[in-house]
């Protein structure tokens, strides 16, 4: 994939600033034309540069539950586990980190008992060694 160039980067910022608002409203901000901009955001979704859009509620809108799950795996390469876990619509982001765990991952499911289902369903997945479950209790921003 190319490096994104101003024009691209400045379309992820209008985007970040307000997903919603227009290809021309984008297009002045960005002093490009609508045609330009639109096939630049089909790009950039195509070459999964922008991976999609979501709606956030303020937390007292929200009816689901959040946890972070802290994975260890006997896998050479998160990437196999990272894709398995993509499976799952409740897995909002997957990240490799460093120290002990190998990957934190963000679930966010409609129920507490969803919640619970999910994690016994990655734990029993062979490469899983260990999960710990990190219920969020606050949401700030």
């Amino acid at each position: 994939m190319n490096p994104l160039d101003k024009f691209d980067q400045a379309i992820i910022t209008a985007l970040r600033h307000d997903a919603r608002q227009s290809i021309s409203a984008i297009a002045e901000q960005v002093n490009l034309s609508r045609s330009s901009v639109s096939e630049r955001i089909k790009r950039l979704e195509q070459n999964g540069v922008i991976r999609g859009y979501r709606v956030l509620l303020r937390p007292s809108a929200r009816t689901d539950v959040s946890a972070y799950f802290e994975i260890r795996h006997n896998q050479k390469q998160c990437k196999a586990l990272a894709d398995r876990l993509k499976l799952f619509p409740e897995v909002q982001s997957c990240h490799g980190i460093t120290g002990e765990i190998d990957l934190l991952v963000l679930v966010r499911a409609d129920s507490m008992q969803r919640l619970h289902q999910i994690r016994e369903e990655i734990e029993a997945l062979p490469a899983i060694t260990k999960i710990v479950t990190h219920v969020v209790m606050s949401e700030w921003f």
